[in-house]
């Protein structure tokens, strides 16, 4: 068996995928992203599954589009990637399998904008739609402080500033939860909490166990498939009346601190899947 790890850098999360590949005795070759040529017109990489482990997301799409143009087995594949890069396509995927999401509305101009928040009513989230780790979120409490948010997007100019998604700010508890999908089952799942209303880690949101209960598992299961499946993370908010909504699902997760929380071998599982993918 031929495995791939296609990589940005060496994180904990790739070390342990590393070592769990070792224990196993399965062979791998490491392919930085900063090194990569890709000729489309010729096959060069033959591999019975490559793992993307990539940061940039840019990097991510452009070679997993190649690569499963190629016919090369990918974890995860292009479409799943595409989707999830991107908040608008995972909210609209998510709509169409039937998923409950937050209230979501989607503008192109500040104009058009300042009437989407105020139609879903004070206070909203401003995000990019393409971004991650909790950066360049907003909480907009006012008009004044939504016309502020929209002057500072429309200057930045950029293209991840230049569609506006809104969505209603969704009353949770101090915390939120984030399920982890492999294949067709949801293998832990982590508290994320904080006095912050943003619960990433990554902002010092802090992990403990969220049981996986037959509504949990089936919610996530639905959310990773809408995006293309694989193995992926899913970010779930608890609203006191509508009970658990969709808010995002993430591609290249970072799973160190939900490990000893859990108590699952999330590295394991994913070398699972990978050898399941390569062998199917």
């Amino acid at each position: 068996m031929k495995i791939g790890v296609l990589y940005s850098r060496v994180r904990v999360e790739e070390k342990l995928i590393f070592d769990a590949l070792e224990k196993r005795n399965l062979a791998f070759d490491l392919i930085d992203d900063r090194e990569l040529i890709l000729d489309i017109q010729s096959k060069a990489l033959h591999y019975d599954v490559i793992l993307e482990r990539c940061i940039n997301h840019s990097r991510a799409v452009s070679a997993l589009r190649i690569l499963n143009d190629w016919g090369v087995k990918t974890v995860n594949s292009f479409v799943a990637a595409e989707t999830c890069g991107d908040k608008l396509l995972t909210t609209s995927a998510l709509v169409k399998v039937g998923a409950p999401v937050p209230r979501t509305k989607v503008a192109f101009t500040p104009e058009s904008a300042l009437k989407a928040i105020e139609e879903l009513g004070y206070p909203v989230v401003l995000k990019p739609a393409i971004g991650s780790w909790g950066r360049l979120l907003s909480k907009v409490n006012d008009r004044e402080a939504a016309e502020a948010v929209l002057e500072h997007k429309e200057v930045l100019g950029t293209y991840q500033h230049s569609i506006f998604y809104i969505q209603e700010y969704v009353k949770k508890p101090a915390r939120d939860i984030r399920s982890f999908v492999v294949g067709d089952r949801t293998i832990c799942a982590i508290y994320r909490t904080s006095p912050h209303w943003i619960t990433n880690t990554a902002r010092g949101g802090v992990a403990s166990n969220c049981p996986v209960t037959p509504d949990l598992d089936e919610l996530s299961v639905k959310a990773a498939h809408a995006v293309g499946g694989g193995i992926l993370a899913v970010d779930i908010l608890e609203d006191p009346d509508r009970g658990l909504l969709v808010n995002e699902v993430n591609y290249t997760m970072e799973f160190r601190n939900s490990i000893a929380p859990t108590g699952v071998d999330i590295p394991n599982r994913i070398v699972d899947y990978l050898v399941a993918v390569a062998q199917s």
